[in-house]
């Protein structure tokens, strides 16, 4: 039974993982603007073997947390514009006024 626990547990760490990534792959299709429904499906599919997974793993009598060493995708910083156009841009930008 404990080896069985053990095997579980060292699936849904590595599952978890290749879930992230394929969410990773997926963003930045999007990003793209391409079409990512084969990478969509696949993590569906790896959410229905974690949740068998997990439903075992309970039903093995194992309730203690899953821990999975941080997987951290940093994002893309927004471009930052400079002082100098900032103020361009206010200076020459038309202003809106209400009428009554």
């Amino acid at each position: 039974m404990d080896n069985r626990i053990n095997e579980i547990r060292r699936t849904i760490r590595a599952l978890r993982v290749s879930m992230r990534e394929a969410e990773a792959i997926m963003h930045e299709q999007i990003n793209r603007d391409e079409d990512c429904s084969f990478v969509a499906q696949e993590v569906i599919k790896m959410r229905s073997v974690m949740s068998l997974l997990v439903k075992e793993r309970t039903a093995l009598g194992d309730h203690e947390p899953i821990l999975v060493n941080s997987f951290f995708i940093p994002r893309r910083r927004p471009t930052r514009r400079s002082v100098a156009a900032l103020t361009a841009e206010s200076v020459f930008r038309p202003r809106v006024v209400a009428r009554v």
